[in-house]
């Protein structure tokens, strides 16, 4: 018997995102509605192989998922559940010869109400607002998803051992220095994959938060706010360790500190690994993000490379990259895209790639980063709620208008001047206004510009940095 979802849709379908699905449990996502994203999914994906279906910690993820293997099953289509994973590990799986595509249950970085997914079709192709997402809605709107009687089942797949050789396969593990590092799970799904990686190499580990939660004791793991960052400093200066590295939630995003226990920006990692990436694909291409860029462009220069700016967002910069065939991709806020992980990001892949640079080369972390940091300092992302993003941008181009800088709008509001540049731009995940400014070796100059960002964004705002 059909059922009818109008009364309610129009509130539910807030959860869908310019390039995944997120949104506040039970209102804007719930079992019922994903079951219908899921039966969608089938129809305007059509999967000729088994879907993976993954799930993040959070405690109503199980029945999200549950709902979608159900979904999938009742439109034909059969499942593999890879249970409590990381989002990388449905990458991982869709991308598998065989398979039809993959769903992975998460809300990364959202508060603990939230929940979402990411769809992706076979080869681990992402699916974003242009290449089915909005299809996908336009059917949750309309159709009257009758009961069907399938044959398709649900199996389980154990994609550890296979993920895990295909991590190593990015490095040398007999090369490696024993290493001391600090990890900080958050309680998100990292520990599990850590582990299973971390036993075939030489390093010693102290490990912070490393049990999943879904309850999230220690708050939402997002590294990227500062007040999140003093567990990992602090253990890392404690233990003498030669590395930290947190993660969020589904650990598609890493980030480190050094051997002092501070915390280097994602932005300055992009360069470094595009750098290690290029000395074995001279001449390849780089996709970078429109936020901050101008240390990656100068560290890609040097390297021979080629660079290619892309929208943010991991959708956006996949697509990008395949369309470029670019052999690593890069977001300062520490997503990590690579060629050879089916143009997919990975928050396991940087830290194995770092380790074995520090090994290598006997360098900390400090000191592969330092010339860049003074080069190109940045002041790293700030958050604004606001009640009208595109006139605030547009209150904020018309007052430097007079100064003629060179303006960019690929993603937000770019402005460009000799010594200094910015990137404003509206979050395509929660109602904010993210500001990121840099500078040519000016300090100083970063400090003013940055102050008088604030202050004129200030009048409609609500900092949340």
């Amino acid at each position: 018997m059909a059922t009818s979802y109008k009364p309610m849709m129009q509130n539910r379908l807030a959860c869908f995102k310019a390039y995944d699905i997120r949104g506040r449990i039970p209102d804007e996502l719930n079992p019922e509605l994903a079951e219908r994203i899921a039966r969608a999914y089938a129809r305007v994906i059509a999967p000729t192989g088994p879907v993976a279906v993954g799930e993040d910690v959070r405690v109503h993820s199980p029945a999200l998922a549950a709902a979608v293997a159900r979904g999938l099953n009742l439109e034909g289509v059969p499942v593999k559940r890879l249970g409590l994973c990381g989002t990388e590990m449905v990458y991982h799986a869709a991308a598998q010869a065989g398979m039809g595509g993959g769903i992975m249950v998460t809300a990364s970085h959202n508060p603990a109400d939230y929940n979402g997914m990411k769809l992706v079709a076979a080869g681990a192709v992402p699916i974003s607002g242009d290449s089915g997402l909005q299809a996908i809605e336009a059917l949750c709107r309309s159709a009257a998803f009758a009961d069907a009687t399938s044959t398709a089942v649900t199996e389980a797949l154990d994609v550890m051992p296979a993920y895990v050789q295909k991590m190593l396969s990015f490095i040398a593990p007999s090369r490696l220095k024993p290493l001391h590092l600090v990890v900080n799970a958050g309680h998100g799904a990292a520990g599990p994959a850590f582990d299973a990686i971390a036993a075939h190499l030489p390093i010693t580990v102290t490990r912070l938060a490393h049990e999943p939660n879904g309850q999230f004791p220690l708050g939402i793991p997002n590294p990227l706010l500062p007040e999140n960052r003093a567990l990992t400093a602090q253990a890392v200066q404690a233990h003498g360790a030669d590395l930290g590295i947190a993660w969020d939630g589904d650990f598609d995003r890493c980030f480190f500190f050094d051997a002092h226990g501070q915390f280097i920006e994602g932005y300055y990692l992009v360069g470094l690994l595009a750098e290690q990436l290029l000395a074995k694909a001279p001449g390849a291409k780089i996709v970078h993000d429109p936020r901050l860029y101008w240390n990656t462009q100068h560290k890609v220069c040097q390297a021979g490379g080629v660079c290619v700016m892309s929208k943010t967002g991991h959708a956006f910069i996949k697509e990008r990259m395949r369309a470029e065939d670019a052999v690593y991709g890069g977001e300062m806020s520490a997503h990590h895209y690579f060629r050879d992980f089916a143009y997919c990001d990975s928050g396991m892949i940087p830290w194995l790639l770092l380790i074995q640079a520090m090994s290598e080369h006997g360098r900390t972390l400090a000191s592969m980063v330092a010339q860049a940091q003074q080069t190109y300092p940045c002041s790293g992302e700030i958050n604004f709620q606001v009640s009208d993003i595109a006139a605030t941008l547009a209150r904020i181009e018309a007052h430097y208008a007079p100064q003629q800088p060179r303006r960019e709008q690929l993603d937000g509001l770019s402005l460009e001047f000799a010594q200094w540049r910015f990137n404003l731009r509206g979050s395509n995940t929660e109602p904010v206004l993210r500001l990121n400014v840099e500078t040519r070796q000016d300090p100083a100059l970063l400090q003013q510009k940055t102050d008088e960002l604030r202050a004129l964004i200030r009048n409609d705002a609500h900092q949340s940095d």
